[in-house]
């Protein structure tokens, strides 16, 4: 999985294909449960699915343009649109089946 670090590597990453972006921080415990699931997604969808973490308090104007409000937050893009963004944790098969609508 790939850190952001700015808008412009943010809008480079998610302009081809699915990309999977997790919204974060680090002081947010559910993050932190959310982030092995994205983990092993990220394993098992490699090469057909690309997976990014942004850090919303490092990437505050990423998270504003993208109206997340709550955390964690994982957005689809696919070829630089955002498709959906689900908010607070979900199973490994909630979200491999949401992203596997995209494929």
């Amino acid at each position: 999985m790939v850190k952001i670090v700015n808008e412009n590597e943010f809008k480079n990453e998610i302009n081809e294909g699915i990309v999977v972006v997790d919204f974060f921080a680090t002081w947010c415990n559910p993050c932190k449960m959310l982030s092995p699931v994205l983990d092993e997604l990220s394993e098992e969808m490699a090469g057909k699915v690309k997976f990014l973490k942004v850090d919303v308090d490092e990437c505050v104007n990423l998270a504003d343009e993208y109206s997340i409000t709550n955390i964690p937050a994982v957005g689809i893009f696919k070829n630089g649109e955002k498709q959906e963004v689900s908010v607070g944790f979900a199973p490994k098969d909630v979200l491999g089946g949401k992203i596997n609508n995209y494929l």
